[in-house]
């Protein structure tokens, strides 16, 4: 089964090269190659050079394991973990809002 291409705006477009390029910076700054990050991972060279670029194609998997090999995982759980407009909304039904 074909994976459908992930549709973005600009602005969140954005927001994933700014994600690849803090992966590319923190690669950098431990010494570490694409090469050797690729390895590591279990991933392909393209597929770390994806993710660096901001690539919505990339999966979550290799994602992960790209912070993992940068010591980077536990970042991972930061995702997501203050979902403000949530408790937002859930506060407004428990005082009886629709």
């Amino acid at each position: 089964m074909k994976s459908k291409k992930q549709i973005l705006f600009p602005k969140h477009q954005k927001i994933l090269a700014q994600f690849g390029e803090n992966i590319k910076l923190a690669r950098k700054r431990r010494k570490l190659t694409a090469v050797q990050v690729a390895e590591r991972a279990g991933i392909a060279r393209n597929t770390l050079y994806l993710m660096e670029k901001g690539s919505s194609s990339v999966s979550i998997g290799a994602v992960f394991n790209v912070l993992r090999v940068l010591g980077l995982h536990e970042d991972f759980l930061k995702l997501a973990a203050d979902d403000e407009l949530g408790r937002k909304l859930q506060d407004l039904k428990l005082l009886g809002g629709n």
